[in-house]
């Protein structure tokens, strides 16, 4: 039997760059209008109601619709230049009658037939549970998910425990992921599989972390298909800025600021880090702009012990109002060639 290509797109009257939310839109007008039970007996309406059930359930499923996507109406012709030299092979569909097309069957869950010279080729891209057919469905893994997550640097610091929420999807309560009730399609996922929920997660971040890593949190992704397993959640830390520290890799930058006699002089000045202020020793005749170093006062090492550095950056303070002493000083100073 000859597979036809069928334009998903098409038949439910949407743009091939739809959004989930208008292919839903328009299967649930046409659904509504070609519904046995508004058309009894209306054969062709009857063939249309599946053909917008098996174009919504492609387009619905993200997996399903890269695929379809992928392939588009040359895929007899994709498949044909893959054929190994001097073999042929024979496109079969199963007989009966279902839900879904030959084409459905076809690109979504039935094996190629094998050839003249005893080879086979798999034509398998996916699978969907299907009423009247004695295969077994295919498992399929669930899709992963990606949520970003903001956090200040004190707490990318000393790690943090974040509880959010997290909108996904989950197998159908009511079809238990078929797409079916009966010889129905299902009243509360529309033969989608899936419905969405809402789901609070508790995550703890570990001390240390960078800008831009992933937490994988496993199995908690969306749901997968037919037993297969769920997929994972990945969690993309971002790091918020922080007025008082630059961070590169895990040492941190800070500025301070210092009198101008203690640069010359020597002495001590305050510090401040992630712990709280610390004592640092200027040493005599340090210029303004002077970076030391404070070692072991950075970011912690998310494997392994210790810490970064902290590297501070000596800005010298000038007086902006002098008494009359400290004015004749630094001309003093001045006359000396200081």
């Amino acid at each position: 039997m000859a597979v036809q290509f069928k334009d998903y797109y098409q038949i439910l009257g949407v743009k091939k760059g739809a959004s989930e939310k208008e292919i839903k839109s328009a299967y649930r007008k046409l659904a509504r209008k070609y519904h046995p039970d508004v058309n009894p007996g209306d054969k062709t309406a009857e063939a249309k109601f599946k053909e917008i059930n098996e174009a919504h359930a492609v387009l619905t499923d993200p997996e399903k619709r890269k695929k379809y996507d992928t392939l588009g109406p040359d895929w007899d012709k994709r498949f044909q230049q893959s054929r190994a030299p001097g073999r042929e092979y024979t496109y079969t569909t199963s007989g009966g009658t279902g839900d879904f097309s030959d084409f459905f069957e076809t690109l979504f869950g039935q094996r190629g037939g094998t050839g003249t010279s005893g080879g086979s080729f798999d034509f398998d891209l996916g699978s969907i549970l299907n009423r009247g057919r004695s295969r077994k469905p295919v498992a399929q893994n669930g899709s992963n998910i990606e949520q970003e997550i903001e956090i200040a640097l004190p707490e990318a610091f000393s790690g943090v425990e974040r509880a959010f929420t997290l909108q996904t999807t989950q197998t159908c309560p009511t079809c238990h992921g078929t797409g079916l009730q009966g010889d129905q399609l299902c009243p509360t996922c529309h033969g989608a599989t899936t419905v969405a929920r809402s789901k609070r997660l508790d995550v703890k971040i570990p001390a240390g972390v960078r800008e831009g890593q992933r937490i994988r949190l496993a199995g908690e992704g969306n749901p997968g298909v037919s037993g297969g397993k769920p997929g994972d959640l990945f969690l993309i830390v971002h790091i918020l800025p922080d007025p008082a520290f630059r961070r590169e890799g895990d040492n941190l930058y800070t500025d301070v600021a210092a009198p101008v006699t203690r640069l010359v002089l020597g002495g001590e000045v305050e510090v401040p880090t992630l712990l709280g202020r610390v004592t640092m020793r200027i040493p005599p005749g340090s210029q303004n702009g002077r970076t030391l170093r404070l070692g072991g006062q950075g970011m912690p090492h998310l494997r392994g012990d210790g810490r970064g550095d902290l590297y501070v950056k000596l800005n010298a303070l000038l007086p902006t109002h002098l008494s009359e002493e400290q004015r004749h000083l630094f001309e003093q100073l001045e006359k000396a060639g200081v």
